[in-house]
């Protein structure tokens, strides 16, 4: 019978509930109850400073990705609103960043020519970006960013440094952009210097912007050089009849008009579905690069702020932005690190500093619009170039080259692939030559034979050493029995086992991990393969973890329960059972009553491990004396 009581239990669950989601999917909402004026003014002073970087950037990446300004103003308006309303980093702040501009210039210039004008592609783009982003979010696919290598995001990062910076070169030179790879604007560009087919007054503009920013940043440290710079620029343009000369503006790019945020809804209709499938290899790796941004991002500022993050979330908060930069008519964006750092250094204590910057820059828009297009063409690719150069971080490149070879080959192949492919697909490369060498190292299992001496130690076994004829072999499994090692340790176990004299191979499995499918195959070939030969597979000392494995996959059934000897309290006791099989084994068969036993371990294990636990040969000396066992 339903009570009042249950009644009341019902409510409350479903207000705890209620309560634990809206924390979950809204972290600020934990904030507010306990935000302070204090905290208002820090984070409205860190809101102010991070719109005044937010705009000038802006400005550069619509010339980098050739779309009109107000898009990429919008991203940080709308994007930046929406992120911070769902993120949980305090200090994480989102809008338009270089690599997504230079991706989305890529993939938007290789798409020309349709029925569909850029700034409808960059919209369907936001949208299958966010899509992906949310559906990773809320399937808790947060943490598998921790599997692609740094040198991947390093070697990224430094390609799409130099590629910022040699892209903006035909700019300041008022020379026609050539588009294609790295090389080809490289070679397209040198073309015209030594054919001086250039104007050299965009070449002075660009110089005076960088001699400009230099001597602010010297002399006034503490303003934003960029936009002062690119202010005072503007008004020399606007009263000095600069455009005359040949230079380039804003406006001529596309003018920027102040507007207030409005809903257009989706970016296509019914009978435009064909556009997406060329879009979703570009929009999967702005995903991930995207994913790999914010994850970054928000741990480097949680380390220096202390604060918890849940990596989840910020996919989601990512990804929702973006779906209302696509409904509100903004190319999409992702975590910028610069303004991120710009907002933790300039005091921000929670996500409102993030909701007070892009209403202030939305605010600004309607002030500073008319300047703003007036700013030279080649004054925005010096203030891009100092971009690109500020993110070829050396010690950075330095760590990731000189560490292990592993590392300087992924970061080598990454930015060669970066220059001479398209950019998404150089994502792919980099994390894919990462993995694989990853899963080349982890499936090289290095096996080392040792048995009894004369003195009843463990001593290794080499060329020179003469063997006793062992009717047992004991192979200690160490690590990971993925798929990737799988092969190769029935491969090293069958050679052991081709030893005529070998009639029960043991494995100890204490320390084996994470089988599955094609490991349990191969632990059945083997098994097949001793049986057929007349031999005996034993399996002891197995954790629960493994136990279910074999179970589950019906291995447990096809080797025989009586074959199997889970791990116990005792160190070797699972060993001994093992062995006491392997004697009851051996009688039956008709063998002599006595043997050696062989026991063979990872040497690379030892040497890491300093030769503890169940699988130590230093242990197995001190319980296993031969004549323990007498088989």
């Amino acid at each position: 019978m339903f009570t009042t009581n249950n009644a009341a239990e019902a409510v409350g669950h479903i207000r705890r509930f209620s309560t634990a989601w809206l924390r979950q999917r809204f972290p600020l909402s934990e904030e507010l109850p306990n935000y302070t004026w204090a905290k208002l003014k820090a984070d409205l002073s860190a809101g102010a400073t991070v719109s005044l970087v937010s705009i000038p950037q802006a400005i550069g990446f619509a010339l980098i990705a050739g779309l009109p300004p107000l898009m990429v103003i919008m991203s940080v308006v709308v994007g930046g609103f929406v992120c911070a309303l769902f993120s949980s980093s305090r200090q994480m702040v989102f809008g338009p960043t270089n690599s997504i501009s230079i991706i989305l210039a890529a993939t938007l210039y290789s798409l020309s020519g349709g029925s569909f004008s850029p700034a409808e592609l960059a919209l369907v783009l936001a949208l299958l970006i966010g899509a992906f982003q949310v559906f990773a979010g809320l399937a808790q696919m947060g943490k598998l960013t921790q599997f692609i290598s740094r040198s991947v995001i390093i070697a990224y990062s430094t390609a799409i440094g130099l590629l910022l910076a040699a892209g903006q070169i035909p700019h300041m030179l008022g020379s026609v952009v050539t588009h294609g790879s790295f090389f080809d604007a490289l070679l397209g560009t040198g073309a015209h210097i030594i054919h001086f087919d250039f104007n050299p007054w965009p070449l002075c503009m660009g110089v005076v912007t960088l001699l400009i920013f230099w001597a602010l940043e010297r002399l006034f440290p503490k303003l934003p050089a960029e936009l002062v710079g690119l202010v005072f620029i503007s008004l020399l343009t606007q009263h000095l009849g600069l455009r005359e000369l040949g230079i380039r503006t804003i406006q001529d790019e596309g003018a920027l008009t102040a507007a207030i945020p409005s809903f257009l809804g989706m970016p296509f209709g019914r009978a435009d579905w064909a556009v997406v499938p060329p879009l979703i290899s570009a929009a999967l790796a702005i995903a991930i690069l995207g994913m790999l941004e914010a994850v970054s991002i928000s741990k480097t500022l949680a380390a220096k702020s202390g604060q918890r993050l849940d990596t989840n979330q910020e996919l989601v908060a990512m990804g929702s932005a973006n779906i209302a930069n696509s409904f509100f008519g903004a190319m999409p964006g992702s975590a910028s690190f610069a303004r991120s750092a710009t907002n933790l250094h300039s005091g921000a204590q929670t996500q409102v500093a993030a909701l007070l910057s892009s209403l202030i820059v939305l605010g600004a828009l309607f002030f500073v619009a008319p300047l703003i297009n007036f700013i030279p063409v080649p004054s925005l690719a010096a203030h891009l170039i100092r971009i690109g150069l500020k993110m070829l971080h050396r010690e950075q490149i330095r760590i990731a080259w000189r560490s292990t070879r592993s590392d300087a080959i992924v970061f080598a192949v990454t930015l060669l692939a970066a220059f001479f492919l398209k950019l998404d697909i150089a994502i792919y490369v980099g994390v894919g030559v990462s993995l694989a060498l990853f899963l080349r190292k982890a499936s090289a299992p290095s096996l080392v034979e040792y048995g009894f001496n004369e003195h009843g130690q463990l001593s290794e076994i080499d060329e020179s050493t003469s063997r006793g004829n062992a009717a047992i072999s004991i192979v200690h499994v160490e690590g990971e029995l993925f798929f990737g090692a799988a092969d190769l340790f029935q491969e090293q176990v069958r050679l052991l086992a081709d030893d005529a004299e070998i009639k029960v191979v043991i494995l100890r499995m204490k320390n084996a991990r994470h089988l599955d499918a094609t490991s349990v195959m191969s632990l059945l070939q083997l098994h097949d393969y001793l049986s057929r030969t007349g031999r005996h597979l034993l399996v002891s000392g197995i954790n629960p973890e493994v136990e279910r494995v074999l179970r589950k996959s019906g291995a447990r059934k096809q080797i025989g329960v009586e074959n199997i000897f889970p791990a116990e309290a005792n160190l070797t006791m699972s060993t001994k059972r093992a062995l006491l099989r392997a004697s009851q084994l051996l009688q039956q068969a008709g063998s002599a009553p006595s043997a050696g036993v062989r026991i063979f371990y990872d040497r690379n294990r030892e040497k890491t491990t300093g030769g503890g636990g169940d699988e130590s040969p230093s242990q197995a000396g001190d319980h296993d004396k031969p004549g323990d066992y007498q088989i």
